[in-house]
């Protein structure tokens, strides 16, 4: 919703100053220049990106116009899931802890949050280093030095997209520049042809630099802008599983734990102590009484 609104202000602030000037909106219409910046851009970003890296940009765009980064109740649900099988691997055994380590799809643990469930992604680096954890042999600061290698893997992966994005904004000022010199090359054409004709179409060639500046400047860099930040904040929550899990390994109990992993969300996404104590004892009640 932000997009939107930040496009309608700054076309409005854009379009009313022009026309407050005495410009004639009809003018900056010029459709084939569109097409020349448009789909040379489009043309590049396919040559320069491999089709995971264009989808992922597709998924990106969507992601950013939905502002899907975590919400406070994303992360009480990796909270109470961390707390859940923690207490598990307290109080059962070997064998009963690995049902929900295997088959997450399966277990009463994770089937109580069906929303993280579906993230499969997340519910995979849980349930990895539960794995690592259950067999015993791995030392603390091993487990943490394979967690962040991990993250900064996955955080490379996920900002390819913006990456590419970048490059495209980058770009389009130029290609502006191309579709300029096209209709300038076009005027040329028309130089035994009336001042006011003449003047149109030099016009017209001029509208390729604006749109070429414009399209880097007020719509691509921003949204993409945008989209790095709503996968840095979707990345958060692997970095609360690490933390979580890491104070954990040195012997903190669940409820310590998952403190440590409350402590590393953002403020304005952080959930209070209490709000926290309630998910998760709430949490353990339910799977408690599923299990019996």
């Amino acid at each position: 919703m932000t997009i939107v609104i930040g496009l309608i202000v700054t076309l409005g602030c854009i379009l009313g100053g022009f026309m407050a000037m005495g410009g004639h909106v009809a003018v900056i219409w010029q459709p084939w220049e569109y097409v020349i910046i448009c789909g040379s851009a489009l043309g590049t970003f396919i040559v320069a990106n491999p089709m995971k890296t264009i989808k992922d940009a597709g998924k990106g765009l969507m992601e950013a116009f939905a502002n899907a980064s975590p919400k406070q109740r994303d992360y009480l649900d990796v909270l109470s899931v961390l707390f859940s099988l923690m207490r598990e691997l307290r109080s059962k055994s070997r064998t009963e802890v690995e049902a929900h380590i295997d088959n997450p799809g399966e277990s009463r643990i994770f089937q109580a949050f069906p929303k993280l469930l579906a993230n499969t992604e997340v519910v995979t680096f849980i349930c990895d280093y539960f794995r690592l954890i259950i067999m015993g042999n791995a030392r603390t600061h091993e487990i943490e030095a394979l967690m962040d290698e991990e993250i900064q893997t996955l955080r490379a992966d996920k900002l390819k997209a913006y990456y590419s994005l970048v490059t495209l904004s980058e770009a389009l000022p130029a290609l502006g520049i191309v579709a300029a010199v096209l209709g300038v090359i076009k005027a040329m054409g028309a130089l035994d042809q009336s001042t006011e004709v003449l003047g149109h179409l030099i016009g017209a060639a001029l509208v390729g630099t604006f749109a070429g500046i414009f399209f880097s400047y007020a719509i691509v860099s921003p949204i993409a802008t945008q989209m790095k930040t709503v996968r840095d904040k979707k990345l958060r929550l692997y970095v609360v599983i690490k933390q979580t899990l890491l104070a954990f390994m040195n012997g903190a109990i669940p409820q310590v734990a998952i403190e440590h992993g409350r402590k590393t969300i953002s403020s304005s996404d952080r959930p209070t102590i209490d709000e926290v104590e309630q998910e998760t004892m709430a949490a353990g009640v339910t799977v408690t009484a599923e299990a019996a």
